[in-house]
């Protein structure tokens, strides 16, 4: 009778109705409680007791309690669960199946049943496998978590644990792509002009296989003329061919350390498209024009055949440019040629520094391994003048694929860079004020002001300023359309120079070939493939740095107890205490609070303002640098945590 009665039914509606709720983010600590985040900041805290029915990062809406003054939040309801498709590694306990995630704020053993296509002998304790999330404490009728393992990764003695895991954590494939039996050049109505008497030259790093850009310079009254010959993957591979399904499906090579996934078949990415010294190659070029003072003139691009008659390596380029001691000088037609570049390179960056933006050099950071992944030691790469001349290059050449594409074609694949987010103008220019910065809207948001201002911030040299501002500020993206790219200060910016390792490059070269045989485009890319590529960048970008991140620990944490000392930068300040990066090796390091000072209720965090202050002085800011010491090297979350050196 009571299950009928709608006067209780209404009561139930009036006391759900009546009842405060939020919906947020949940955000685990490793004592067992955790906390809600909501969506307007507010953080409500969640006992151990409730926590076992939620995971970290899980979106949820919770029932708000109060006690007096304090706020707990209640999980009722599951919005999103984090934990969907996730890595874990198998635990087999007197007979039972389980996996643990690989997360570092997840710390939960969640039973687990096999995939029928799956033998148990095959799976062990220990083993890295994907696994997904069937039941939720939080949805209707399931009571516990409960998952399903769904693919092996990699056995737990395999060396190459580092790369599997990152791989498949980011569904990111494991392997190339497998060749064709033959690849014939596809060349229909397009005429190449033979230039293989031409001393072109590429210059690429020492393992360099997949050479995709070669040069010619030559110096002229008023200033250079350079041919920019790019590798024509597009010259086998039509948009019908399996081999461009499956790159328009990885949209980028892969580059871990110790290893490429290519996004071509290795026999067209290292082999038949790499523009190898002495052998004829079909390319796609552009011949442009630079004045003395570095501005852009003409440019013409078309099909052409070359024969590179040098392969050069940036360090021994730089070495002959700088006058090193015993740098081997390159063959004379070469050596003319490097010399020319150099200047045109040094007129095009005064250029690029009085009319656009340039940024600062930031060193990359190389591992050296040996056959079984061991790291044997780490390089600091410093960008030489070879790095900046090939750079430079590139960067004027895509500028006229970007000047081509807009003019003729109305659409292609373009670089688009806003400085700050749109929906964050008003937080920088609120921030800006406090800081006594006087900034217009137009500023931050129009290319033409924003150069400007851009370049007062930098007279400042205040580093703090700088990483403060970057909370606001926007992120590359692929578009279909033309759009100002701000970090390089250019009205449009579309890449055509890498079409080995980038989809997108690959299209503009098609469209590119269009407008050579005087064709009429076909419609712009969808709105699907820029989103795609533009995501499947940050996955890569993602996978680097996990892959890095666990070398380091292996490589740093066997070196704890030499006590050695780091000179670090501040690249973060959280409430639980700060991010620093190791100048020597490009690590990142965590400094918890309680090791910033012996007394922890001396310190004082101001995460929002990026400060820390000891007994009520100031002493750590965002962009600030310190000396710290490794204490600990956390293989399980891939994390090195420091204490300060001072």
């Amino acid at each position: 009778m009571l299950q009928n009665n709608s006067l209780l039914a209404q009561l139930k509606q009036n006391i759900r109705a009546s009842t405060p709720r939020v919906q947020g983010t949940i955000k685990a600590t490793d004592k067992g409680f955790g906390f809600l985040e909501a969506e307007d900041g507010t953080s409500y805290f969640i006992p151990p007791p409730a926590m076992k029915q939620v995971v970290h990062g899980d979106r949820i809406e919770a029932v708000i309690k109060e006690d007096g003054d304090k706020k707990q939040a209640d999980p009722e309801t599951l919005l999103e669960a984090s934990l969907d498709r996730f890595v874990a590694r198998v635990q087999k306990r007197d007979g039972r199946l389980a996996v643990v995630p690989d997360h570092p704020s997840i710390n939960l053993s969640l039973k687990a049943r096999l995939k029928r296509s799956l033998e148990e002998s095959d799976i062990a304790d220990g083993d890295w496998v994907v696994a997904r999330l069937i039941r939720h404490p939080l949805r209707p009728d399931d009571r516990a978590f409960f998952t399903q393992i769904d693919e092996l990764v990699v056995k737990s003695e395999d060396p190459a644990v580092p790369w599997r895991v990152t791989l498949a954590r980011h569904a990111l494939e494991q392997e190339c792509p497998p060749a064709a039996d033959a690849w014939p050049l596809k060349d229909e109505g397009l005429v190449r002009e033979d230039l293989t008497a031409e001393p072109f030259f590429t210059i690429d790093g020492e393992k360099t296989r997949d050479m995709d850009d070669a040069l010619r310079v030559e110096a002229t009254d008023d200033g250079w003329t350079m041919t920019v010959a790019i590798a024509d993957p597009t010259a086998y591979v039509d948009e019908s061919h399996p081999a461009d399904k499956e790159a328009r499906t990885r949209a980028f090579t892969v580059y871990l350390p110790g290893q490429n996934i290519t996004m071509l078949p290795e026999a067209l990415a290292d082999d038949l498209c790499s523009l190898k010294p002495d052998v004829e190659r079909p390319v796609l070029a552009c011949r442009l024009q630079v004045g003395h003072d570095g501005t852009l003139g003409e440019y013409r691009f078309f099909a052409a055949t070359i024969r590179s008659q040098a392969r050069l390596v940036y360090d021994a380029v730089s070495d002959w440019i700088d006058g090193e001691p015993n740098a081997e000088a390159p063959a004379a037609p070469i050596a003319e040629q490097l010399t020319a570049l150099a200047e045109l390179s040094r007129a095009r960056a005064a250029w690029r520094e009085a009319n656009t933006l340039v940024f600062k050099d930031r060193p990359d950071y190389a591992f050296d391994l040996d056959d079984a992944g061991n790291v044997l030691g780490i390089r600091v790469e410093e960008r030489r003048i070879a790095q900046r001349m090939i750079e430079e290059a590139m960067i004027v050449a895509n500028a006229c694929c970007a000047d081509l594409l807009a003019k003729e074609v109305g659409h292609g694949i373009f670089n688009v860079h806003h400085a700050f987010e749109p929906e964050k103008i008003d937080q920088a220019l609120e921030f800006l004020a406090a800081q006594e910065i006087p900034a217009e809207r137009e500023q931050l948001s129009e290319l033409s002001r924003y150069r400007e201002f851009r370049r007062a911030l930098d007279a400042r040299e205040d580093a703090w300023l700088d990483v403060r501002l970057r909370r606001f500020q926007g992120y590359t993206s692929m578009s279909a359309r033309p759009g100002p790219h701000f970090g390089l200060g250019l009205p449009a910016y579309a890449t055509w120079t890498s079409p080995i390792r980038k989809y997108g490059d690959m299209v503009n070269h098609r469209l590119i070939k269009r407008v050579l045989k005087s064709e009429v485009a076909p419609v712009e890319a969808s709105q699907q493939l820029t989103e795609q590529l533009t995501e499947r960048r940050r996955l890569n970008r993602m996978a680097e740095r996990d892959v890095k991140d666990w070398l380091y620990v292996r490589y740093l944490g066997a070196t704890l107890d030499q006590g050695e000392v780091y000179d670090a930068d501040i690249i973060d300040i959280r409430r639980g205490g700060m991010r620093v990066r190791l100048i020597a090796n490009g690590a990142t390091a965590f400094v918890p609070a309680p090791l910033i000072h012996s007394d922890r209720t001396q310190v004082a965090i101001d995460d929002k303002e990026g400060r820390i202050q000891i007994a009520g002085e100031p002493r750590y800011q965002l962009g600030g640098s310190l000396r710290v010491k490794l204490v600990e090297a956390r293989e399980a979350t891939r994390s090195l945590v420091a204490t300060p050196a001072e």
